[in-house]
């Protein structure tokens, strides 16, 4: 068995102290990626500039090199660039180059992503709309003008690049490129102008001669030079197209993307790092996770559709650029043992072996002594113990054990040796209240947009237009609009108390208006966008008027075909229920169309317009209303976020920057699937789920940099009704820290010396608060023995150590860290013969 004390060799430096800014030249054979002629075991995160804002750029970076990232990888948003063929923008969020040196600055590497599709959960997959449009275009396919708009962009883009020298091959981080983006995954779909085009797009990249090799990631049949990468939960099984190519993971899923009305899923860190490892284990050199940080879908950003406004992912760091611990502090212990194997891996590739059933065994042995081992127990369900080496190891189900020295265990993926933290969001007391009602805000102000057409651009045509093609998505709003002259003896009138509207619709989302007056709504799903609806309709002598408002939430962003997915009304659009058995066909009357609303063409959502209005009293609980409110910021330096209880459905902007769409009132299932979920098994993204009976999402995040001191302003556009005093200011805070650990677990990794000393380390709780100016307040709960439960929910087991309080409390009280070896001799043995924990939970001020 694993002893309780770990002796540990520690044969390797491993560091990457600052970038050097030197000309590097970046190669590939069968085993790895060579850095001037080293190959290399690397890790990857993405983090997506347009996601997240400037200012957080730098804390975003640092935490990823302090959890043991080598690159930083992000794709190139296209529409975000070229939102008008011809006119680029690079400013603000979108500061590409920026991003990019405040990677080098840190001394890290970085993989650009130029695609130009990229999926992303983004809108319209990254596409700029504009292309949708041009004639006899047909994306991502063998076809001329699509051929010609992509080779353009990326030329820009690898242009800007060596005109900033941000090539590795002219002393900048990027080490490797991307072209097209999970192309394999529909190319079956596109038939036999698939495989020219995809060897079209490789030989336009390497044209470009940007001195580092390129990737297509999930392309089967990717050409040379490309490299052929996975993406996908688990890659460990993956095989190159060619044995010159390495072993590429492009996409680890640290979790999965929220939808609108669906549970959010999570992913446990120790599944996470089990992939991870077991990716390492079958001769993977490369691996990125998708994603390190996830960020905010701002503005009208995310796609779909139903894409939520939040892109948190689940990510070692999470939306609001804090640490989601112990994912982040499991996976930088992975790194460093990952790290520590690395001479013995690039050597040469990994001999398997079986040690019984789902028992493997990977070793790696270089001429020059090296050797790593990795333990694996596949079994979902049963512990084991193995006998490797003349050594006898613990090895938890589904788990995989790190060897660098092929002796000693320094890493577990089941075995969590970080600190755990909860964190919450705390509701900020008033600053400005002139309602005595406890909100954040001053008074308020409001517009009541007009139902039905009101803007001189409308125009009139015969028939039901889709949506994309007519608004060419500048607005998630299209008014379609019928006016039906009726007398006393129409049939209509007759059998008006029986008569419904069926309206079926391409989605999203669509609000029926009878004679001025909300009659009914309906809305899709990520599931099936398509809306389908009949509502009671009560007509009246002389003019009436049918309003339907169609709205979309995001454009589709993944498939074949993707960007020929339609939206709107298609029809029928009919009126129902006659006595005579017959059908109204309205779908081929003339219809008045109006793209987007009144409010959007007037600039509300900057916050200064004659229209608002703050008499005589403020309308609550009506659909289509504007409103408007300033406030000051909260105190400090926490992020910050708007809690959007009492509201349904709509945008919200501070200071005129959209902080996305909210959507409350979707209320997931409360019969869902949002169960415990044990780590051990295959995961996918339905696997484990939270939030079942409560929105999709309930905040938004406002970054701090658009904060300004003094006023500031806050505009919501709200769709089908809510009462705008019930929102209020949140910040985001690590409520408490935790930490967990076994006698038998590996000594954590933070204690280990770089140098190559061989040391006695013995298993050691660390407990560290979220800032550093911040020490150890109070304990909540400390426990040595056979404590329950998990943090936030801790209780004591029958086992327990009376000496345990106090030891923990003189070695971390009034500190901002501590440590304490989890042995019986410092802790006392309250019973002999079982395998004893340590478990406390602190909180930090």
């Amino acid at each position: 068995m694993e002893s309780r004390t770990q002796v540990i060799v520690i044969f390797l430096f491993v560091a990457m102290a600052s970038f050097s800014h030197a000309a590097v030249n970046v190669t590939y054979d069968g085993r790895a990626l060579a850095i001037d002629g080293r190959r290399r075991v690397l890790v990857s995160g993405s983090i997506h500039y347009p996601r997240s804002t400037p200012e957080m750029w730098p804390d975003l970076i640092k935490k990823s090199k302090d959890g043991g990232l080598d690159i930083i990888e992000t794709y190139v948003f296209w529409d975000m660039h070229e939102p008008v063929r011809g006119q680029f923008d690079f400013t603000g969020r979108k500061d590409l180059v920026k991003f990019i040196k405040l990677v080098a600055d840190a001394g890290l590497y970085l993989h650009l992503r130029i695609g130009p599709y990229v999926c992303a959960e983004w809108n319209y997959g990254g596409f700029p709309i504009w292309l949708h449009s041009m004639p006899n275009i047909e994306l991502r396919t063998d076809n001329e003008p699509y051929k010609a708009e992509m080779e353009r962009f990326t030329t820009k883009i690898v242009d800007m690049m060596k005109q900033n020298n941000l090539y590795a091959s002219q002393g900048g981080p990027i080490i490797l490129s991307q072209i097209e983006n999970e192309y394999g995954n529909v190319e079956s779909s596109y038939g036999e102008r698939a495989k020219p085009y995809i060897d079209w797009a490789a030989q336009m990249a390497t044209s470009l001669n940007i001195g580092v090799p390129w990737v297509m990631c999930q392309q089967g049949d990717a050409p040379d030079p490309m490299i052929n990468t996975c993406n996908g939960f688990y890659c460990d099984q993956f095989t190159p197209n060619s044995d010159q190519k390495p072993k590429f993971w492009t996409e680890l899923w640290s979790g999965w993307f929220t939808s609108w009305g669906d549970p959010v899923p999570y992913r446990p860190a120790e599944d996470v790092a089990f992939a991870v490892a077991r990716f390492y284990q079958n001769n993977g050199t490369l691996m990125n996770y998708y994603m390190y940080h996830g960020g905010t879908n701002f503005g009208r950003t995310s796609g779909g559709p139903f894409i939520s406004t939040s892109y948190d992912y689940d990510a070692p760091i999470d939306e609001y650029g804090l640490l989601r611990q112990p994912k982040w502090g499991h996976l930088k212990d992975l790194h460093k043992a990952i790290k520590l194997c690395e001479e013995a891996m690039v050597a040469a590739f990994g001999n398997t072996t079986s040690l019984g059933q789902n028992l493997e065994v990977t070793v790696y042995q270089s001429e020059s002594g090296s050797c790593a081992a990795f333990l694996a127990n596949l079994d979902n369900q049963l512990d084991t113990t193995v006998n490797f080496n003349g050594n006898s190891f613990d090895l938890p189900a589904w788990s995989v054990s790190i060897l660098p020295d092929c002796k000693n265990v320094v890493y577990n993926t089941a075995k969590v040796n970080s600190i755990t933290g909860i964190s919450k969001f705390v509701k900020q007391l008033a600053q400005t209240n002139s309602s005595g009602n406890g909100a954040t805000f001053s008074s308020w102000s409001w517009y009541s947009e007009p139902v039905g057409i009101s803007s001189s651009n409308a125009f009139v045509l015969p028939g039901l237009l889709e949506q994309i093609n007519t608004t060419a998505d500048r607005s998630d709003y299209l008014w379609y609009s019928l006016s039906m002259g009726l007398n006393d003896n129409d049939p209509l009138l007759r059998d008006g108390s029986q008569i419904v509207l069926h309206i079926d619709s391409l989605g999203h989302v669509l609000y029926t208006f009878i004679n001025g007056k909300l009659a009914g709504s309906g809305k899709g799903s990520a599931k099936n966008s398509n809306v389908s609806i009949e509502v009671p309709v009560n007509l009246e002598p002389g003019n009436n008027t049918i309003d339907l408002l169609s709205v979309t939430v995001g454009l589709k962003n993944y498939g074949a075909f993707f960007d020929e997915a339609g939206a709107g009304i298609c029809g029928p659009v009919q009126l129902k229920g006659l006595s005579n058995g017959s059908t109204v066909d309205l779908s081929g009357e003339q219809w008045t169309y109006q793209v987007g609303l009144k409010g959007e063409q007037s600039e509300l959502s900057s916050g200064s317009s004659a229209l608002w209005l703050s008499e005589p009293t403020l309308p609550k609980n009506t659909p289509l209303t504007w409103y408007k409110t300033t406030f000051s910021a909260p105190a400090g330096n926490s992020p910050v976020a708007i809690d959007f209880t009492g509201m349904g459905k709509g945008h919200a902007w501070v200071n005129g920057q959209g902080i996305g769409r909210y959507w409350p009132s979707n209320i997931v299932d409360p019969n869902g699937y949002c169960t415990t979920c044990n780590y051990r098994g295959t995961y996918d993204q339905n696997k484990c789920l939270a939030n079942c009976g409560k929105p999709s999402q309930q905040q938004n995040h406002v970054p701090r940099s658009w904060l300004k001191q003094g006023e500031n302003v806050l505009v919501l556009l709200e769709e089908v009704g809510g009462d705008p005093t019930m929102i209020s200011f949140v910040t985001r805070e690590v409520a408490t820290v935790c930490s967990k650990v076994s006698e038998s677990y590996p000594p954590p990794m933070d204690l280990w010396s770089s140098n190559y000393l061989t040391r006695v380390i013995k298993p050691t709780l660390l407990l560290e608060c979220p800032s550093p100016s911040q020490v150890i307040s109070q304990f909540q709960f400390v426990s040595f023995g056979n404590p329950h439960g998990g943090c936030g929910g801790f209780t004591h087991g029958r086992c327990r150590s009376k000496r345990a309080r106090r030891v923990v409390h003189k070695a971390c009280m009034g500190k901002p860290k501590c440590s304490i070896e989890v042995t019986v001799e410092n802790l006392g043995n309250p019973c002999a013969n079982i395998t004893k924990s340590l478990a406390v939970e602190a909180s930090c001020s």
